[in-house]
């Protein structure tokens, strides 16, 4: 029996596989980084273990200092959680000959699978050769042979275009898996993502638990995931499931594991197995009432399934809360977490509080929330509400986007597939902040002085404040009589400062204010405060190219140089946050002008990168 066990991961899924181990009574151990030292998952966990001697982006990937790290603290057993070395097989020998338990499938399932290409071809499947693909091969996918999570990963429908994304790939893999191997195969338009979890214990039992549609994705990385997958001709439906079990029963896997399809044209292709937990296995969880991870520790304990697996009740929706802009192409964000809070009634597993940092060196996921009911439509409007109810003060999050894209008729009508984001993302993005919310900010901030004086008997001007969001600038005014605050167009029922209540055109409405610093939320919008006079500080020339988002300068254009001519759309800079690439590109044809930009800066959003002249 297992007594002890390390999580060889961090954030969420670490907080989430604690919290499973609590209910069995399982002591924990938790691993960090320096940058990780306070967070959550360390503070949750019985121990925690530093890391030692590595940077942060590269601590997890240790798998000798987590090793080390499991003995020093007592524990029997290690759990990968996801992504870092949850699919690297040498990893998992190293704890088993350390005697250590692992939970896991064993190592050569690990390789057979975890390797992409090898996958394939145990299916009878294989790659395209990148040096062999012509114009009726586009488009193709460039994808990396280990790990998951879109990394890696590049569309190209230009053969011109194929060498520079072989090669941005192969960098982004090798920074994220330890591993640069990549590999082309052909690229479905408008397929659907569904995958079948599957479990299997050591004495020969396979569930194959349902389906999940995982179609909404942004860079090839999901984004809202549901069970069952909806739609599907119970004929095909059933060909899933004799495939997953197929590849599973073909490696002699023990444990979780996912088996990954396309589906385009009433035909199911098979993408890759996953040998671990998957992000998204909260939604077969609440269809058929299970715990994986309990599951997960069960078979490595050497139990056995039943041989009837849970029958599936109701319809699961599970939505990922990233702290991005998906208006600026999905740019990371960081920054203090002030207020994280979410209504009962869903699923909340997050690795955030109150007060945390969010920095650059891991992903930007904050949380994930999930909501079950009866019938597919129950569960999207509870999760569609519960995110618009959610608390989310501090950087800029993917929440609006999510709340759009459950309520899209596309969606709601499952009538998805992974381009969605391609087609609607304009419209799900643009500004709709609460017309009031300026005014209800302002009110807010008036609060108090109209006992100091702010009221005079002669008539003056209004007091006029000015407030920033998604770019674009609203100013509003008020003033103090006799009454107290007043604003044209409204009744002030009342104003404090955290609560102001207006009415328009006789019908009441709150707003809950929070304030920290310039930035301001009024319920659901998020605002910045503007000063009176702009600084001349923050001012740029035409054609500066400033940072999107804190990161690591990885690569310069090779011979970019101030003087260099440049082409509208030539990259010139490659920034790395949160383990992805971004590439910044000349904004215009002209001339480079300074180039700040040196490879190893760390840099803050807005810092200068470069300035092109335009011609």
């Amino acid at each position: 029996m297992i007594s002890t066990l390390l999580v060889a991961n961090r954030g969420e899924i670490a907080c989430r596989i604690f919290r499973t181990c609590a209910g069995l009574g399982i002591r924990t151990v938790a691993i960090h980084s320096d940058a990780d030292e306070g967070a959550l998952h360390t503070r949750v966990a019985d121990t925690a273990v530093r890391l030692p001697g590595a940077a942060p982006a590269e601590t997890y990937l240790r798998g000798d200092l987590i090793v080390k790290a499991a003995l020093a603290a007592g524990a029997d057993a290690v759990h990968p959680g996801y992504g870092f070395l949850s699919e690297n097989a040498d990893f998992a020998r190293a704890v088993r000959d350390a005697g250590l338990v692992w939970i896991g499938p064993p190592p050569q399932a690990i390789e057979a699978m975890a390797s992409k290409t090898r996958a394939k071809e145990l299916m009878g499947l294989a790659p395209l050769d990148a040096h062999d693909v012509g114009p009726a091969d586009l488009p193709v996918l460039v994808k990396a042979a280990a790990g998951g999570g879109g990394r890696g990963m590049r569309v190209v429908r230009d053969l011109a275009a194929l060498p520079g994304a072989l090669e941005d790939a192969r960098a982004e893999a090798a920074s994220a898996f330890g591993d640069g191997e990549v590999f082309v195969e052909p690229y479905l338009e408008n397929g659907r993502h569904v995958e079948v979890q599957v479990l299997a214990d050591t004495h020969g039992t396979v569930w194959t638990l349902g389906t999940r549609d995982c179609s909404l994705q942004r860079r090839h990385q999901k984004v809202i995931e549901e069970a069952p997958a909806p739609g599907l001709p119970p004929a095909l439906t059933e060909q899933l499931y004799a495939l997953a079990e197929r590849a599973t029963r073909a490696v002699s896997y023990e444990g979780a594991g996912t088996v990954e399809f396309l589906v385009a044209d009433g035909r199911a292709h098979f993408l890759e197995m996953n040998t671990r937990l998957q992000v998204e296995h909260p939604v077969t969880e609440a269809v058929f009432g299970l715990d994986l991870v309990a599951e997960q520790i069960r078979v490595a304990e050497g139990h056995a399934l039943p041989a009837e697996q849970p029958a599936p009740r109701g319809h699961a929706v599970e939505a990922r809360l990233y702290a991005e802009d998906p208006a600026r192409g999905w740019a990371p964000q960081t920054g203090t977490l002030h207020r994280f809070t979410v209504p009962d009634g869903v699923r909340l597993d997050t690795g955030c509080a109150d007060g945390d940092t969010i920095g650059v060196h891991y992903d930007p996921m904050l949380a994930k929330v999930v909501a079950h009911a009866p019938t597919r439509t129950e569960a999207v409007r509870r999760l569609a509400g519960a995110l618009e109810r959610t608390a989310l003060h501090g950087p800029v999050t993917n929440r609006d986007l999510l709340v759009r894209s459950l309520r899209h008729p596309e969606f709601t009508e499952a009538r998805m597939d992974t381009g969605f984001y391609d087609r609607h993302l304009t419209a799900l993005t643009e500004p709709a902040a609460d017309p009031y919310a300026p005014l209800a900010a302002a009110l807010a901030d008036a609060h108090g002085r109209s006992r100091f004086g702010g009221w005079r008997n002669v008539p003056s001007g209004p007091q006029v404040k000015r407030y920033e969001r998604a770019g674009e600038e609203h100013e509003v005014a008020y003033r103090h009589t006799r009454t107290g605050l007043a604003a044209d167009g409204v009744r002030v029922v009342q104003a404090t400062e955290h609560l102001v209540v207006l009415e328009v055109d006789g019908v009441r409405r709150k707003f809950d204010i929070a304030r920290y610093g310039d930035q301001v939320h009024v319920n659901a919008t998020a605002l910045t405060a503007l000063s009176r006079f702009p600084d001349p500080a923050t001012e740029h020339a035409p054609g500066s190219l400033l940072a999107p988002m804190p990161g690591t300068v990885v690569r310069v254009a090779e011979g970019l140089a101030e003087g260099t001519e440049v082409k509208a759309g030539q990259p010139l800079i490659w920034l790395e946050a949160m383990k992805m690439e971004h590439r910044i590109t000349a904004p215009a044809d002209g001339t480079l002008t300074a180039l700040p930009a040196a490879v190893g800066r760390q840099v803050e959003m807005g810092t200068l990168l470069a300035v092109v002249e335009s011609k």
